[in-house]
């Protein structure tokens, strides 16, 4: 009798949970819908967005969060749609991919792309360790500014379970940076005397995100946009492996750290665990695109479906962000992200005159 009623007990809780789900998801759902609105205004207008929607979706959702404390009755959705939703989302990201353009490219650009990441990696956290961040902000930031801004910091985020205040931190500054990225970057093309294909190369290194590449290489001229796009995608590419890499640091410590506390709790952690099941998904996913076995017709709704999944569970991270919080760290991760980028800017410019 007691198996049977606790079995009901579970039954008549999974719709009541789901039911307390409801209110947080629906106001992630009406800040997301605001932020998509406003990146629509911004198409309209420049025929890019400069700042996306995910990027609005966050800033909404703190300035929300600053003027009303959400109660317990819309924290659980508001928690739901900042972790499971975002694994979705990233799972999702993996129909996009195809391998057989990376390696369309040549070796020798995949190999200097490739290098160029690692090394920002390493730079990156060593500087914001060096400024006395946290080892988690410190790995978001390296991550957003080496491999694919926003899109890796929340890639990364639930890998390295770092907090709501870590991911906002490193987004809203990798933004503001990423806006200014492509609004200067042209500049560069009289400075340094850049080819259409020089400059595709620099774009693709150092923009964060796929549409504002489009928008730094737009008025340069088909083939840096054609370059810079391909550049780019190679460097999203790189999200893999590195997450890949995290997600067994991450539990080779937390296996360590149980077998310090004792056998028994380090003989419970299964290996499944050793990579997220969203990141076994990504990868599955890119091989069945690589493979062609998922139809042209179903990547563009797939596409669309994880990029909305993002904004909504970048407008959880927002309404759970508390503003004082970010006060506390905002010079320092500037400080970071800034000089990151200039490396970056650097390294970049220097390989790209390598390929001349």
């Amino acid at each position: 009798m007691p198996e049977q009623e606790q079995d009901q007990g579970q039954k008549q809780g999974a719709p009541r949970r789901i039911f307390q789900l409801i209110p947080g998801i629906l106001l992630c759902g009406a800040v997301t819908v605001i932020s998509l609105g406003i990146q629509a205004a911004e198409e309209r207008v420049f025929d890019h967005p400069y700042i996306e929607a995910l990027v609005v979706a966050i800033l909404l959702g703190m300035a929300v969060r600053t003027a009303w404390e959400p109660s317990a009755r819309w924290r659980s959705g508001i928690a739901f749609s900042a972790k499971q939703l975002l694994e979705v989302a990233v799972m999702l990201l993996g129909a996009s991919i195809s391998f057989a353009a990376i390696v369309a490219s040549g070796g020798l650009l995949i190999g200097a792309i490739a290098v160029t990441v690692v090394i920002m990696l390493a730079v990156s956290y060593g500087l914001s360790r060096m400024l006395g961040l946290k080892t988690k902000l410190a790995i978001l930031i390296a991550c957003g500014n080496s491999i694919c801004g926003n899109s890796a910091i929340a890639a990364v985020a639930p890998v390295i379970e770092a907090d709501g205040d870590d991911i906002a931190s490193s987004i809203s500054f990798t933004a503001i940076l990423g806006v200014l990225m492509v609004l200067g970057l042209p500049l560069l093309i009289p400075l340094l005397k850049l080819t259409a294909t020089q400059y595709g190369i620099l774009a693709g290194l150092t923009v964060y995100a796929v549409p504002q590449v489009l928008a730094a290489t737009v008025p340069a001229g088909i083939v840096s946009t054609q370059i810079g796009t391909l550049v780019k995608l190679v460097r999203v590419l790189m999200l893999g492996p590195i997450v890949i890499g995290l997600s067994l640091l991450v539990a080779r410590r937390r296996k360590a750290g149980a077998a310090r506390e004792g056998t028994s709790k380090a003989a419970s952690i299964s290996p499944f665990k050793l990579v997220p099941w969203f990141i076994i998904g990504f990868l599955v996913l890119a091989a069945l695109r690589s493979f062609q076995l998922v139809p042209d017709i179903a990547i563009a709704p797939v596409t669309k479906t994880a990029a909305i999944l993002t904004v909504v569970s970048m407008a959880a991270l927002g309404l759970g962000v508390d503003v004082r919080v970010l006060s506390t760290v905002g010079g320092r991760v500037t400080a970071a992200v800034t000089l990151s980028l200039m490396l970056l800017l650097g390294l970049s410019i220097g390989l790209v005159h390598f390929f001349k």
